[in-house]
């Protein structure tokens, strides 16, 4: 896929016109020039889709002219049994050959659309995956599947069924109108198409009315996609607090919402086919009308105006086409805007053209002066000056909202710092590629996200080719290699939509196993031990400090027993560094650490009911 993302970035990206300049262009052909990137890409299965059509529409000219040679022989009296069966040979025969060309040119065609809609879900999904967190608090979840399949799909039937009824409406449309002005009457043939400028200001007028409707009915969608996705994922608390009743009324009034907007789509596209058979049916009564004075004037014969009538009955998809071709169009228009609207929206962070890609390795040094996130003016971070030597272990204490997990995910590079610079090992962490610094990082967050898949595949979620026998390993250095054993199917088991069938330190423990599987340099552990007991922390702690000789480890908690033994110790304050050293020289001074470890040696006593007052 690499030569596409490639190409993408340079058709998608910036050459893309905004979004207002292209709502503002009334040429519905202007979706197949924005799909233009694709069509050059596979120019020769559209080439050879589009000649097949082309020769399907002239072969569609020869049953009808053998019909009016036909009628001729019979008024004249001149139809032998021979003229009739190389009549109906030639028939038959085209009816064989247009079959076989008509199977192609839809492999061809519909070929192509399938491979473009397979395309720009992988260019989506590549996009998700560069883009920063600051991206997913601005877009909602809802938005971005729809993107990723109604969107799509909507694109892909352009390149499918548009292409098709664009080519082919054009093409019989004006084969058929030739051949009737060359071999039969000019006169008539434009006599029976003047409705059509009717049809054509008609079709034009709703298609405008379609794109604007399709571009509510697919946000709609999104939110009651959106909707559906965020009580799938807390219908636990939903229950908790007895709300079934209140999200059941607010489902079905997004679910009406949506019909309303889809029934006002279709309304429009009801349009086209009645408008269209009007349009037919006089082009019908003008042409049997006009061609019986012809004839009876002796201008035409009886055999030519059959033809003629039949001829014109082949137009009648042409104009059906363009009706479709409206229908299709204005939807895919709608929804290319929407997902290159999403493209468009360029990485917040990303590698800088001189970074190296190598795994960097040492000391640990921030030197942050300031740091605001995008969406907010308050400061997060402030004056840290801190370093941490290869192989020591960091506790990062302090109250909620500190600044604790913005001090990891800096590191993590989810975010970038605008005034001042993190280095690894007298590296900055801006001079190598994302790829190569988050392979020296491991990082078990504080949200232990896991996927609906067995136990063993989380764990070895960074390293899908790890043996049984490492999975178990960290798992029993993580101390839930017993609870595991515990299940029916034991590492096989499947863990549910985020882990949604084990306990709150169950997932803990395997966000741990699944951090120290990937075997890196670096270990963040962001308050991964709030939910096990006391006991199990002491056990979990010390199987790190063995396995963890010479790496560096730092772990962000509000229970200070989880970095007693820590190298190294910084309490955060509204996100600056308020005191810092060892558990016993913080103890050994009254400050924030000191009360904070008092308060919690209380709280402790009160749980287990007042012993050892």
């Amino acid at each position: 896929m690499d030569y596409f993302i490639s190409d993408c970035e340079s058709v998608l990206y910036p050459q893309q016109p905004s979004l207002q300049a292209r709502r503002e262009r009334q040429a519905f052909v202007h979706v197949f020039l924005d799909l233009m990137w694709f069509f050059k890409r596979n120019r020769s299965r559209y080439f050879g889709g589009i000649v097949l059509l082309i020769i399907v529409a002239i072969l569609t000219l020869i049953p009808p002219r053998v019909v009016g040679i036909v009628v001729n022989q019979l008024t004249n009296r001149t139809l032998t049994k021979a003229h009739l069966v190389y009549a109906l040979l030639a028939i038959l025969g085209t009816a064989l050959v247009t079959y076989g060309i008509r199977y192609w040119w839809r492999v061809l065609l519909y070929g192509g659309s399938i491979q473009l809609g397979t395309d720009l879900r992988n260019r989506l999904y590549q996009h998700f995956t560069l883009m920063s967190p600051q991206f997913y608090h601005q877009q909602r979840i809802g938005d971005l599947m729809a993107h990723s399949t109604n969107d799509v799909q909507a694109i892909q039937e352009t390149a499918g069924d548009g292409v098709l009824t664009l080519v082919d409406s054009i093409t019989t449309g004006t084969v058929v109108i030739t051949t009737m002005v060359l071999t039969i009457s000019w006169k008539l043939t434009v006599i029976s198409l003047l409705p059509l400028p009717i049809m054509a200001y008609a079709v034009s007028r709703y298609g405008k009315m379609l794109h604007d409707r399709f571009t509510l009915a697919q946000a709609a969608f999104s939110d009651i996609n959106d909707r559906v996705q965020e009580y799938i994922s807390g219908v636990r608390i939903v229950r908790a607090f007895g709300q079934e009743p209140w999200e059941r009324k607010n489902f079905v009034q997004l679910s009406r919402d949506v019909v309303s907007k889809n029934v006002a789509v279709a309304r429009i596209d009801s349009l086209f086919d009645p408008t269209i058979s009007v349009i037919i049916g006089f082009s019908y009564f003008l042409s049997i009308a006009v061609g019986a004075v012809f004839v009876v004037h002796h201008t035409l014969n009886l055999g030519q105006l059959t033809t003629f009538t039949l001829y014109l009955g082949q137009l009648i998809w042409p104009m059906l086409a363009f009706g479709f071709l409206f229908n299709i169009v204005e939807r895919g228009r709608a929804s290319y805007d929407r997902v290159t609207t999403v493209l468009n929206i360029a990485p917040e962070v990303k590698d800088h053209p001189d970074a190296q890609d190598i795994v960097p390795s040492g000391d640990i040094h921030y030197q942050v002066r300031r740091f605001c996130y995008p969406d907010g003016s308050a400061k997060a971070l402030q004056d840290i000056q801190l370093t941490v030597r290869q192989g020591e272990t960091l506790g990062i204490v302090g109250r909620t909202g500190a600044g604790k997990t913005t001090l990891m995910r800096l590191l993590l590079r989810e975010f970038d710092v605008a005034d001042g610079d993190i280095e690894i090992g007298g590296h900055s962490i801006y001079q190598v590629t994302l790829r190569g610094l988050r392979r020296a990082i491991a990082y078990a967050s504080q949200d232990n996200f896991l996927f609906s898949a067995t136990i063993a595949e989380n764990i070895a979620f960074a390293n899908p080719d790890a043996s049984q026998a490492a999975i178990e390993r960290n798992a029993k250095i993580a101390d839930v290699h017993q609870d595991i054993m515990r299940f029916p199917n034991g590492y096989r088991t499947v863990v549910g939509e985020r882990g949604v069938s084990l306990s709150g330190g169950q997932k803990q423990r395997i966000s741990i196993a699944r951090a120290l599987l990937q075997d890196a340099e670096i270990l963040l552990l962001d308050d991964t031990l709030s939910a096990v007991d006391a006991q199990t922390e002491t056990q979990i702690l010390d199987e790190l400090k063995k396995n963890r000789v010479g790496r560096t480890t730092l772990i962000a908690t509000h229970r200070l027993s989880t970095v007693e033994h820590a190298d190294q110790i910084i309490v955060l304050e509204q996100g600056t560094i308020v005191e810092r050293g060892t558990h016993q020289s913080l103890l050994a001074r009254p400050g924030r650490y000191y009360n904070m470890y008092q308060r919690q040696q209380l709280e402790s006593l009160v749980e287990q009911g007042g012993e050892g007052r």
